[in-house]
């Protein structure tokens, strides 16, 4: 589980509000919740869902993930009879988005994402991952990296990185700090988990090093070769070879071949 802090109310305006939350009954259950959407209905679920837990109710009592993500459910909707009219009247969205992971002592462990109507949807064997939030930049990643029950707990933080990383250099409303959560299952515990601050060495190294791996996978890649041509009457369309690929360290042509053929004087 990984997410990201930056909030932003408006161009001028943005503040930074944890996104991960987490509850626990050591040796009992262990829940992590990440929320994105407006920061304010998100906040409101989540004080609802405390409060309901430190009772000894709601997800204290959940007797399995699907019933946690349930449970969760109602509270959005709960929030939603309160505050989506007035909402909607000034033209703002009730736009609040959940993902859930965890495990309940003696089920499986799971992750469902929880939708603004409460409903709850389950990660499976062709979709491994759940994403909320700004997704298009960071996706690309996981799904060429990402195979289920191959890929390891430590590759999983690594492409949950990357995908931040590479989100936060194209948009600017996504930002650090990162949190990082990796769950084991059966441990029922929450043991690996690490914030990383704006300028950590360690988020800064990397996206330094996957941007240069990046631009050496390239170099490795078959070669896009132009082949110039004689200038064609407007009426034709140019040939199709005129773009070629060649693999690295193939022979170059000759000069000849990449200048277009002058005309032949007229006689």
């Amino acid at each position: 589980m990984a997410s990201d802090s930056r909030t932003n109310s408006g161009h001028d305006q943005v503040n930074v509000a944890r996104k991960m939350h987490t509850f626990v009954q050591p040796g009992e259950r262990v829940f992590v919740l990440l929320s994105s959407g407006s920061l304010s209905c998100t906040q409101s679920i989540i004080t609802l869902i405390q409060r309901d837990f430190d009772q000894g109710r709601g997800l204290a009592q959940a007797p399995s993930l699907y019933d946690a993500a349930r449970i969760i459910g109602e509270q959005v909707r709960r929030v939603s009879d309160m505050d989506r009219d007035a909402l909607e009247r000034d033209d703002f969205k009730f736009n609040v988005n959940l993902v859930l992971g965890g495990q309940v002592r003696g089920e499986p462990p799971g992750l469902f994402i929880i939708y603004p109507q409460g409903n709850p949807l389950q990660a499976s064997v062709d979709s491994p991952y759940l994403q909320i939030g700004e997704t298009k930049y960071g996706r690309p990643i996981l799904d060429r990296g990402i195979r289920f029950e191959r890929t390891t707990l430590e590759e999983a933080a690594k492409y949950a990185l990357l995908s931040l990383d590479s989100t936060m250099r194209s948009n600017v409303t996504v930002g650090p700090p990162v949190d990082l959560l990796a769950y084991e299952v059966d441990e029922l515990e929450i043991t690996r988990l690490r914030r990383f601050p704006a300028g950590d060495p360690d988020l800064i190294k990397i996206g330094t090093r996957w941007e240069q791996a990046l631009r050496q996978a390239v170099g490795r890649l078959p070669q896009i070769r132009f082949r110039a041509r004689r200038a064609l009457e407007a009426s034709q369309m140019p040939p199709a070879e005129t773009i070629e690929l060649v693999e690295p360290g193939s022979s170059e042509p000759t000069g000849a071949e990449l200048q277009p053929q002058a005309t032949p004087p007229s006689s």
